[in-house]
């Protein structure tokens, strides 16, 4: 076996998958899809094939011709890779059928129940793929080397509809016959059915496949943008007065990097559960809620999911080990939106936000610093264990460290040639390296390109943010380690980011009356951005403040994002009071967890298993 990815069981001499058709139809009584799954090959292929699940029940695999069972087996459970689908092809041919069944416990596939919604009429599901959970859905070749185009379609309840990052095609009566063998022709034409068909034309990866599926509204905001939500008109309204300026974003990103390849920009605002506070699928990005703050601010999170329409989703990493080549480039083309249209200030103030979480996350890996490198070493990782900011931070500051050193106008100039040279494949760090040295001569003799892409630790070179508002706010902070609250006009004009980063800049060991009488002046603990409520209730967990345990449990409740949930376990049972706390923590998220993602649920119970 000649694997290309230390995530994928993909053997590199085997055809790899250009297309792929699904039938799906979903049973929420039972939290199970059935699936169909048509893989085709580019070129006819005999031999063996072995592709990627995970609890997965395979029931048969197919000649889809004739209908001839093909020979498969399924190997033991790897904790992190899941099952190989071995089949043997005995006969050339450009198409293998799958037919298959999840489990309740996929890992990309979240069911709430009506009750977990916000209308509690109707269950909700959605998926979440990256980086290695396409597998629990359908078989594949779950790498970001095998882009494939498909089509799709879901046999879904009536009463529901359904949403995918791909073209809508038709909803429509479902048909006899075409259930492919995922259940009876009287069940799939069942009166309470329906089926909706979509297509993706280009080739993606399939970390970025994706669905949802429940009673869902829309509200248009731009020419080619929809915000969808669950049918809740002041939720929807909400997402759309956040998400107004929407098509301007998309209008600086084409005239930073380009035309944008994938036709629609439309938004889905997820139920509180999702794990991330963005999702970059195509044409159809998964948001949080909680990025809609009432005051706009929600359009960086944005900014940065457009940003993958070009580095990401356009070019992309072939494998999680070059992680940063997808979100180091995003978070600079997210910068360079975000200048555009806030100005350098703001863009300073996310620069910072950025530094000082790669600070942390230095701490976080000091004792595997293997993880503080750019091109990281995974075999035998679980990459969702590893997440962190090292690839979005360290990989900014890579690029603009490059940017510094040849001038703007000359690294916008490689960037596009870059997105044209690239575009709808998956490359590694050494081809971007390579084509670097090749488009700018010489920089290798200006830049330790070696130390920044292979190196531990923040390089000597990275340069923290400098602009007057950075400097006042940082300043601000260190004012408070000598008892001075700012005045109230010297905050008159922060927004959420300011705050954000004033409160990443305070001394980590603080009074409890300090944090009470800020929380008095500014009443951060009640703030509607996440960030800023999440910063200040770790500052009151760290000054043992218990007067704000209450707010702590119920926004560990309320909300699975990930970015809040791993800094409020981690603060609950890395304290002074660890073993109080610790009990709090596990009580917390033993009430809370049947609402969370199973992804977010997998990285609170390493949390709290790395600190018992």
């Amino acid at each position: 076996m000649a694997p290309i990815d230390p995530h994928s069981f993909t053997d590199s001499t085997h055809s790899l998958t250009t297309h792929i058709s699904l039938t799906f139809y979903f049973d929420f009584p039972s939290s199970t899809v059935s699936s169909a799954t048509l893989l085709s090959f580019s070129t006819p292929y005999t031999g063996p094939l072995t592709l990627d699940t995970r609890s997965l029940s395979v029931s048969s695999v197919l000649d889809p011709l004739s209908l001839s069972p093909l020979p498969f087996s399924l190997s033991p459970t790897d904790p992190i890779l899941g099952q190989s689908l071995n089949i043997s092809i005995s006969k050339q041919t450009h198409q293998i059928l799958v037919l298959s069944k999840t489990s309740p416990s996929s890992s990309a596939l979240q069911w709430l129940s009506p009750t977990q919604t916000f209308n509690k009429n109707h269950p909700f599901l959605y998926t979440h793929c990256q980086p290695i959970h396409a597998r629990s859905i359908f078989p594949c070749q779950d790498t970001p080397v095998a882009r494939v185009k498909y089509t799709a379609k879901l046999n879904i309840p009536r009463e529901l509809s359904a949403v995918m990052a791909a073209r809508h095609v038709e909803r429509r009566d479902p048909i006899p016959s075409e259930a492919q063998g995922v259940c009876e022709d009287s069940v799939w034409c069942g009166d309470d059915r329906v089926v909706e068909e979509f297509v993706m034309e280009q080739p993606i990866p399939p970390y970025l496949f994706a669905f949802a599926i429940g009673e869902l509204g829309f509200r248009e905001v731009g020419p080619r943008t929809r915000v969808y939500a669950e049918a809740v008109p002041e939720v929807l309204d909400a997402a759309a007065t956040e998400f107004a300026c929407t098509e301007e974003i998309v209008m600086v990103g084409e005239r930073l990097f380009g035309p944008y390849e994938w036709e629609r920009f439309d938004l889905l605002v997820l139920p509180p559960s999702f794990p991330l506070g963005g999702m970059e699928n195509p044409r159809l990005v998964f948001l949080t809620p909680t990025v809609i703050k009432g005051d706009a601010s929600g359009s960086q999170v944005v900014a940065h999911e457009l940003a993958h329409g070009w580095t990401g989703n356009l070019i992309t990493n072939k494998n999680n080990e070059h992680f940063w080549l997808n979100e180091g480039f995003t978070t600079y083309a997210e910068r360079r939106i975000v200048e555009a249209m806030q100005g350098e200030d703001i863009a300073s103030l996310n620069i910072g936000i950025g530094w000082m979480g790669l600070v942390k996350d230095m701490e976080r890996f000091k004792d595997n610093m293997e993880f503080t490198k750019l091109k990281t070493s995974q075999a035998g990782v679980d990459p969702d264990d590893v997440y962190s900011v090292v690839p979005y931070e360290k990989g900014f500051q890579f690029l603009q460290r490059i940017e510094r050193q040849i001038g703007r106008p000359a690294f916008d100039d490689f960037l596009k040639k870059y997105i044209g040279t690239f575009k709808f494949q998956s490359i590694d760090t050494d081809m971007f390296l390579n084509f670097l040295k090749a488009n700018v001569p010489g920089i290798e003799n200006e830049i330790d390109l070696k130390l920044w892409t292979e190196g531990t630790g923040i390089p000597p070179d990275a340069m923290e943010p400098v602009s007057n508002l950075y400097s006042k706010i940082v300043s601000l902070a260190n004012e408070f380690k000598l008892g001075r609250i700012p005045r109230e006009d010297e905050v008159a004009d922060w927004k959420g980011q300011a705050w954000e980063l004033y409160l990443e800049n305070l001394p980590k060991s603080v009074e409890a009356s300090q944090v009470r009488a800020l929380d008095a002046l500014y009443h951060l603990s009640e703030s509607k951005n996440y960030e800023v409520k999440v910063a200040f209730l770790q500052l009151a967990i760290s000054a043992r403040c218990r007067d704000y345990y209450g707010v702590v449990e119920r926004t560990l409740k309320e909300v699975g994002r990930i970015l809040y949930l791993r800094p409020l376990y981690t603060a609950l049972v890395q304290g002074d009071r660890k073993e109080e706390d610790s009990a709090f923590a596990r009580r917390v998220f033993s009430e809370a967890c049947d609402s969370y993602h199973p992804i977010a649920q997998a990285v609170v119970e390493a949390t709290l298993a790395k600190n018992v």
